[in-house]
């Protein structure tokens, strides 16, 4: 028996329209639309199918209206909502600015944080978190002696001289 799928968006309707797409992890995202949710979402063809739906969601043009309440535009390049649902990019790095408040949420359900941290090579990284490890014991260290605390300012002493010969080491 042929059983007709329903439409992934408004769920009442049989779907016309069927898209698969492959993510860089070999996961298949299918989505199944009625004509109505399809024209809705702009799938008029195969090119201009609403990329901000596909890498987000379908709420996703949705979710940034709802957050910010209206149909804003960049003041510096124009860039509409509806133009980031179409194309799933930004125009202009003022855009960020304009439609911050609706892409913090979108941002947060794709990527760990809301925040770039770039990449760097282990080694390099390592060497990071020992200098900043390092700088947080000496602000302890100052602080105990500060307070006369000596027993704790010779721990700390102690775990510099061992972080210090770490760090040493990996140069």
């Amino acid at each position: 028996m042929d059983e007709k799928k329903m439409c992934s968006v408004c769920k009442v309707k049989p779907a016309t329209v069927f898209f698969t797409n492959v993510s860089s992890e070999n996961k298949f995202i299918n989505l199944n639309l009625c004509d109505e949710c399809a024209k809705a979402k702009g799938f008029t063809d195969s090119t201009s199918f609403a990329m901000a739906d596909l890498m987000l969601g379908l709420g996703a043009a949705q979710e940034i209206e709802q957050a910010v309440g209206v149909e804003l535009k960049c003041p510096r390049c124009g860039f509409s909502q509806a133009d980031f649902k179409k194309s799933g990019r930004l125009g202009c790095p003022e855009c960020y600015r304009t439609f911050a408040e609706g892409l913090s949420g979108l941002l947060k359900t794709m990527h760990k944080g809301t925040r770039h941290v770039g990449k760097a090579p282990e080694a390099l990284r390592q060497t990071r978190d020992n200098v900043d490890r390092l700088k947080t014991l000496q602000k302890k260290l100052a602080k105990a002696i500060e307070d006369e605390n000596y027993e704790s300012a010779a721990a700390l002493r102690d775990e510099i001289r061992v972080l210090g010969g770490v760090a040493a080491k990996s140069r």
